[in-house]
């Protein structure tokens, strides 16, 4: 079965050679291009879009048109890129969710990954840190994993809701570390670091972003970084992966990608992956995402259907567990 998705997904990156090609003018891009996205403008996936598609506007010298189509934790912006009437010319940045969580969590989604979606680029990733507060008994992973370990459900987090990536990162996070913690859902991060600082509960999974002002307030310590390597954003932080007990290959992060509609050209996908790159290794560009929270990424689209079949096994996992105590 997971064999069988990720072949499939990588398969997806060449998708014309699977079902027939949407039919691309000569020359392309001959007209306008649009490209949706599931939140509205100004929200950091709108942000991230825009980074991307202004220079391709310039240097394929046809507008990359943004169509904010916010709902459903980003599923609505994918489902109009696969039901607009000018398919053969509409893509969609999304976000990691309705790539891999969606599937699992909403009803009717409408579309298939494996089948409906051909990977383009990763655009950025974004690791999550976990706080604690500065007057935590533990300075460090393994001091928090003991603690963690006490008893069942020893500490408390916090995360913005069910189904949120700071709620699966720290049931990941449990699971690994063979720990067993009690998860208080908030609606909003500044809640979940409110009640961090106020002691009502004990940790939380957040952005870097979020956490720095805080930290350097003295009001909050970071224990670690869900990223495979160092975080600039977050000079100093350890990672957690091979640290108490966790595995090697620990890793959870936020991302945002590029995709179009199965079917898509071949030869439109390599120019947009060969372009998007480009952009990506603009040592401004790099910068901008940084100050944003966000890592440059790229690579291959292969890359990406990996790491879309990568992510939806493990998160997939995290959810049965979920299941399982629910």
């Amino acid at each position: 079965m997971i064999i069988s998705r990720r072949a499939a997904l990588l398969g997806a990156a060449a998708a014309s050679l699977c079902k027939p090609a949407l039919a691309q003018e000569a020359g392309w891009p001959s007209q306008p291009q649009h490209v949706f996205v599931g939140f509205p403008a100004g929200s950091s996936p709108d942000l991230l879009a825009r980074i991307v598609t202004e220079p391709l506007s310039d240097t394929l010298g046809q507008p990359f048109v943004i169509e904010n189509k916010p709902g459903a934790g980003g599923v609505i912006g994918v489902q109009q890129m696969l039901n607009a009437q000018d398919i053969e010319n509409s893509f969609a940045a999304t976000i990691n969710g309705p790539l891999t969580t969606a599937p699992r969590l909403t009803p009717n989604l409408g579309y298939d990954v494996e089948s409906d979606i051909a990977p383009v680029a990763l655009i950025a990733t974004s690791p999550l840190v976990l706080v604690v507060s500065a007057e935590f008994e533990a300075d460090d992973l393994s001091g928090f994993v003991d603690a963690a370990g006490a008893e069942p459900e020893a500490l408390a987090y916090g995360s913005v809701g069910q189904g949120s990536g700071a709620h699966l990162t720290a049931e990941l996070f449990s699971d690994r570390a063979g720990v067993e913690m009690l998860h208080i859902p908030f609606t909003s991060y500044a809640e979940v670091t409110t009640a961090i600082i106020g002691n009502e509960i004990d940790c939380g999974f957040m952005a870097p972003s979020a956490a720095m002002q805080y930290v350097e307030a003295g009001q909050l310590k970071i224990l670690g970084i869900t990223s495979a390597e160092p975080f600039a954003q977050a000079p100093g932080v350890p990672v957690m992966a091979g640290q108490a007990g966790l595995p090697d290959d620990f890793r959870a992060e936020l991302w945002n990608a590029f995709i179009a509609p199965a079917g898509t050209d071949a030869a439109v996908i390599e120019t947009l992956n060969t372009k998007i790159n480009a952009i990506l290794g603009d040592e401004a560009v790099q910068q901008r995402l940084l100050d944003m929270g966000w890592q440059a990424a790229g690579g291959s689209a292969d890359v990406l259907a990996q790491r879309i079949a990568t992510d939806t096994e493990v998160w997939g996992s995290v959810l049965d567990r979920i299941d399982a105590k629910d």
